[in-house]
């Protein structure tokens, strides 16, 4: 039994439900889960959770996401990417590289962006993208995001290539659209590359063939601990781990010496028997810790 993440890059073409399928078959395991979704037509970074792996999501920081991109100015479409229909084409002539440059600045900290009908959110349980489909377009509210760098990397109009640093939940595509708008043009994406996602970055990506080639895929995997390395980790004695054994959260006294000091409310640590990342578990500034997953 596996039990950690892959870095998945995953290809063009695919989605991310397909990777977790071709992960399931290349390791001859069930327990798989992908976090963070990636549309059919990008590529990158995706981790795939295998084994206890899948209890983790719900903890990883996935705060930061940094990506790459090229936009084509002048033609705007119903996805806001190359697979989607044209909705309109405008002049982008008078633009000059300077102008995108300077538009890149307003573009950077807080901003509202209105998720894409061809998304995966959901409403009454339907994802947007399948009523898309269907050419039904329903309300959507807008969503705060954060921009922490807009950077152009090249410029070769209509055409230009980005770096973008952002939160979790940003649309890329949509940021593309925004600021085609804004230069008054339209615009949409050509490509789309996530480079990082939390702790987990390209150059430790793996590809699909190279997981079914090799010979022994658990080391190609990214462990447990690590990918929670955020969180503060504490050693419990051995009384601590027998606790911890029977389902008991440890007390104080299962910790090193003034662990708890500091803590703020509410928040993760991880927890280790002999060396072993054994459970997450909440600080609760009445009760001390409370289990919030043990792991086999």
């Amino acid at each position: 039994m596996l039990d950690g993440f892959f870095v998945i890059d995953k290809p063009v073409g695919v989605t991310s439900h397909d990777v977790v399928a071709m992960v399931r078959r290349a390791i001859g395991q069930k327990k798989v889960g992908h976090t963070g979704t990636l549309d059919p037509f990008a590529t990158g970074v995706l981790p795939v959770a295998v084994g206890e792996g899948t209890k983790t999501i719900q903890f990883l920081d996935e705060s930061v996401k940094e990506y790459r991109a090229v936009l084509r100015l002048g033609i705007s479409t119903d996805t806001q990417d190359l697979t989607g229909q044209v909705l309109c084409e405008r002049d982008w002539s008078t633009l000059a590289p300077c102008d995108l440059i300077q538009l890149s600045r307003t573009f950077t900290g807080k901003l509202s962006q209105l998720p894409p009908m061809f998304s995966a959110l959901k409403q009454g349980g339907v994802p947007l993208y399948k009523l898309a489909r269907q050419g039904v377009e329903v309300e959507r509210e807008l969503r705060e995001v954060e921009i922490y760098s807009l950077v152009f990397d090249w410029i070769k109009l209509p055409e230009a290539a980005f770096t973008v640093r952002c939160s979790r939940g940003t649309y890329v595509r949509t940021l593309a659209s925004d600021l085609g708008e804004a230069l008054g043009c339209g615009a949409h994406l050509l490509e789309l590359r996530r480079t990082q996602s939390g702790l987990f970055l390209e150059s430790e990506a793996i590809s699909i063939e190279q997981l079914r080639e090799c010979a022994d895929p658990a080391t190609l995997l990214f462990p447990l601990d690590r990918a929670l390395a955020h969180l503060k980790g504490f050693e419990l004695t051995e009384e601590g781990g027998r606790r911890l054994g029977n389902g008991i959260a440890p007390l104080a006294a299962d910790l090193p010496e003034s662990a708890l000091v500091g803590l703020a409310h509410d928040e993760q640590v991880r927890l280790f028997v002999a060396g072993r990342f054994a459970a997450v578990a909440r600080y609760d500034n009445v009760r001390g810790l409370r289990l919030s997953r043990v792991f086999n």
